[in-house]
């Protein structure tokens, strides 16, 4: 494992060992992840319902953009944001980090941040968004932690997004404002009920389930 002062390349036992350890608030552990949603229009009004009979609609429809969707979310307190905006790109990234390190957890020390390796998952995005001093104070109390290429599945982040999923999007969304509002209604029911994540695959576990991303070491 390699570290410096803001970036830890993953490993397994050191994340599980964050993930079980009390909450701190000086040091929270936050997961961060993205996803799109194809919104989706109707070319002809759906039959409603009636008894013994659901509503129905055309197979045919009209693709209206794509809403890009940035989550940070602290699973071990029941605390997620969700941005909606209509790219992906670095600067959107960059901005979702600087409010997270600036408003969300302002007190913080140092923020674990459990990410993929996507190339714009870096520091250098916060430089080329902000002006030096700035990114250099947001990396000053960030640690990265990145999960291993096929493993994204580590990330709880997807299991507050696959829960939005089937709670939200499971049905045609027409535009970008519908998915807006749609994810800001769900992000606050859930917040007030503090709904928090159960992890049970222990550091035990992490060492000989994913022991094949350790080096072998020879004598």
């Amino acid at each position: 494992m390699y570290t410096d002062h803001t970036h830890e390349w993953f490993d397994p036992p050191a994340l599980w060992c964050r993930a079980r350890r009390p909450f701190d608030e000086d040091y929270p552990v936050v997961c961060m992840d993205e996803t799109s949603v194809q919104c989706v229009k109707e070319v002809r009004p759906g039959l409603p319902g009636k008894p013994s009979q659901v509503a129905r609609y055309d197979v045919e429809y009209e693709r209206n953009g794509v809403a890009h969707l940035i989550q940070f979310s602290a699973p071990f307190i029941g605390w997620r944001r969700i941005d909606v905006a209509d790219n992906h790109t670095a600067l959107q990234w960059a901005q979702g980090v600087r409010t997270l390190v600036e408003k969300d957890f302002a007190n913080a020390k140092r923020i674990t941040l459990v990410m993929d390796n996507l190339n714009t998952h870096t520091g250098t995005s916060l430089y080329k968004a902000f002006e030096p001093q700035v990114a250099r104070a947001l990396l000053n109390k960030l640690a990265f932690v990145y999960t291993p290429k096929h493993g994204s599945w580590l990330n709880m982040a997807e299991c507050e997004f696959s829960v939005l999923s089937r709670q939200c999007f499971d049905r045609r969304i027409p535009d970008m404002e519908t998915v807006r509002n749609e994810v800001n209604a769900w992000t606050v029911a859930r917040n007030q009920a503090a709904v928090t994540v159960d992890r049970r695959f222990t550091t035990e576990d992490a060492r000989i389930k994913l022991k094949r991303l350790y080096p072998a070491l020879s004598c």
